[in-house]
């Protein structure tokens, strides 16, 4: 598709003000604020129940607000039905009719908008050559693979020109190989064709390959929102945290604190590392990644341990350790390692994020 034919009807924002939605007497969406720019690819990213496919849901249309409101531009629009809003949507599960050929799948909303038979056969070929998938449009959908399938649900998304796309875990079915290779697919397609996409995703490394920028959401209230390299390096709390990568989240006692540097010790375990919040307390939480670890101490700070699990994973062996103290380290090193040998790690300060004592007490 040239650029003169990329989708019309674009915008420039789309603004979620205070939405939620209610079950009852549960929240699933709780005044979630967001603006979304023209172009922006956006991850909603969370655990199931957080509230991401809750807020895909009232976008579309499919499920009406119990406050706030959503405006395009000047427009508001959370009045309006799915068909009114002109977006597209890929569900998780396809959502392809089955009696119907690839073609008249993807060709499907066109038909129903009025769209001329010329018009729609054109604009039909041009989708499915932008999936790939032209020698495969005579087909029902049951002969296809699972990736196959998608791409058609993509293409009769895309085919309508929707002013947004909206993705509901799309990838969730496929393997990982098939993941991977779709996950670039898509980028591709929102670049090349000015998209503007909202995608809904568990997967923090999928949200972050692809988004512009991340909403990790929780309990349906919004936890953090910022760039993928915002979301990685700076979580704002140890919920976002453990959410992208900090696997060890040490609760530890407080020893020192010297300016912009606050060090936790234990039994055979010493770290230093920079506050991310203001907090008090005799208490306070390191979260550090498992590839951040290294073997001997770094700057004095000293994890001593015993190695329980040693997985091997091609150039780098996965690891669970204990201290003496019983605490449970997970890291990653390039020595193959076994159960039973004891060794020091260490962990360069900036890489050891002090968090607040916020963590649920162990059952």
């Amino acid at each position: 598709m040239t650029e003169r034919e990329a989708p019309s009807g674009g915008f420039r924002a789309l603004r979620m003000d205070g939405v939620s939605r209610r079950f009852g007497t549960t929240t699933a969406l709780d005044r979630l604020d967001l603006t979304i720019e023209g172009g922006e690819f956006i991850a909603l990213l969370g655990p199931s129940g957080c509230g991401k496919s809750t807020a895909l849901n009232c976008l579309a249309g499919l499920l009406p607000l119990t406050g706030g409101g959503i405006w395009l531009d000047d427009e508001r629009i959370d009045g309006l039905p799915p068909e009114k809003r002109g977006f597209g949507m890929v569900f998780q599960n396809y959502a392809l009719f089955p009696h119907l050929t690839v073609r008249k799948n993807v060709g499907f909303g066109l038909a129903i908008r009025g769209v001329s038979r010329q018009e729609t056969a054109r604009r039909v070929d041009e989708a499915l050559a932008l999936v790939e998938l032209t020698d495969q449009a005579h087909k029902l959908p049951g002969k296809l693979s699972g990736g196959q399938q998608q791409r058609v649900a993509i293409a009769r998304a895309i085919v309508i020109r929707p002013r947004l796309v909206l993705m509901d875990e799309p990838l969730s079915n496929l393997d990982a190989k098939l993941r991977l290779q779709m996950r670039t697919e898509i980028r591709k397609l929102h670049q090349s064709l000015g998209l503007t996409t909202v995608y809904v995703t568990h997967d923090q490394e999928e949200a972050l390959a692809l988004a512009d920028r991340v909403v990790v959401l929780r309990g349906g209230v919004v936890e953090q929102i910022g760039s993928p390299e915002e979301v990685y390096t700076y979580p704002r709390n140890t919920y976002v945290a453990g959410f992208m990568g900090y696997r060890n989240l040490l609760r530890l006692p407080v020893t020192a604190r010297d300016g912009d540097k606050v060090t936790l010790a234990d039994p055979g375990l010493r770290l230093t590392g920079t506050p991310q919040e203001e907090f008090t307390g005799d208490t306070a939480v390191a979260a550090i990644r498992p590839e951040d670890f290294t073997v001997g101490a770094v700057e004095s700070n000293s994890i001593r341990l015993s190695v329980e699990v040693a997985e091997f994973h091609g150039r780098e062996m996965a690891v669970e350790g204990v201290t003496e103290s019983g605490r449970v380290i997970h890291f990653r090193v390039p020595d193959r390692l076994h159960p039973g040998e004891k060794i020091e790690l260490g962990v360069p300060s900036p890489r050891v994020l002090i968090f607040s004592d916020n963590l649920p007490e162990p059952e």
